[in-house]
């Protein structure tokens, strides 16, 4: 009976370690979510903008400045971006993990 007992603590700790690490990828991934469809709503918007910007422009040169500018700018965002979005990779990982380390600890000792 003792045997049992143990055997349904390990496997409930396990089952909540699982729900709270399915838990925090939810949530991860719905904050990845927003934050692309973020980044695609405002890219788009810049591109929408460029473009009125190139077609009012009034010579080439101005033309050439503009899409310099948008170049730079959309580097920028982009790289800005990239990093924002390993960070919250990083944060899922280690957030996902977290339940499993209290149980790996215990293993160990």
């Amino acid at each position: 009976m003792m045997n049992f007992d143990s055997t349904s603590k390990m496997n409930k700790e396990a089952m909540d370690s699982m729900l709270t690490t399915m838990s925090a990828m939810t949530k991860g991934f719905q904050q990845m979510a927003a934050e692309a469809t973020e980044y695609s709503k405002k890219s788009y918007e810049d591109s929408a903008a460029v473009v009125e910007k190139l077609v009012s422009a009034k010579s080439l040169d101005k033309a050439i400045e503009i899409q310099t500018d948008y170049a730079k700018t959309s580097y920028e965002t982009f790289v800005s971006q990239a990093t924002k979005m390993s960070e919250l990779y990083a944060d899922l990982a280690k957030e996902a993990y977290k339940p499993f380390e209290a149980a790996a600890a215990k293993t160990a000792a």
